[in-house]
């Protein structure tokens, strides 16, 4: 399996990328908003108990997807330098232990863009970031703009670019 694992701060355009990318290699998309919103049902956002039931559920899913040797998987995440290495590294190591590989694409843009895109439309249908205020916050508390330490990794600037754009780089650069 392929897994394809889009990370940057909230409102850099993940899922609108996934989408994209699924559309054009029909890989399956598993982003990080299912499990925080199953998992807030019940625990309180970025308690202990609620980060041991997202890590868990999705290096579970990931997992099971990599042993059914499915085609190919698109995870988002929010990435927190330092902070989420072990997780990653449990995924890869999960992904392998299936004969699949993990390509990691950052997105970046502009805070100014970022702040624009907090608030679309687009954003409401989950519990997402909608306000400056607290993608200030968060991108105050944790290093949100480092790139994780592996190396199948491109960095993709799409301030100005489309969806669809950033999409078919990915699948050029993977050979998706």
């Amino acid at each position: 399996m392929n897994l394809i694992f889009i990370y940057g701060p909230p409102a850099s355009g993940k899922l609108t990328v996934a989408e994209q990318l699924s559309k054009i290699t029909n890989y399956k998309i598993f982003h990080n908003h299912l499990t925080n919103d199953l998992v807030n049902s019940v625990f309180d956002y970025g308690t202990d108990i609620f980060i041991k039931f997202v890590h868990k559920y999705r290096l579970d899913l990931i997992e099971a997807a990599a042993k059914q040797k499915i085609n190919g998987l698109i995870f988002t995440f929010v990435y927190y330098k330092d902070e989420d290495d072990k997780f990653i590294g449990e995924i890869i190591k999960r992904v392998k232990k299936y004969d699949g590989m993990v390509y990691f694409v950052q997105l970046i843009c502009s805070k100014g863009e970022l702040f624009r895109r907090v608030k679309d439309e687009s954003r409401k249908g989950f519990s997402k970031i909608k306000t400056n205020k607290i993608l200030n916050e968060l991108m105050s508390n944790h290093d949100l703009f480092s790139s994780v330490p592996y190396k199948q990794n491109i960095k993709i600037n799409n301030t100005n670019l489309s969806s669809n754009k950033v999409a078919e780089i990915i699948k050029e650069k993977y050979k998706l």
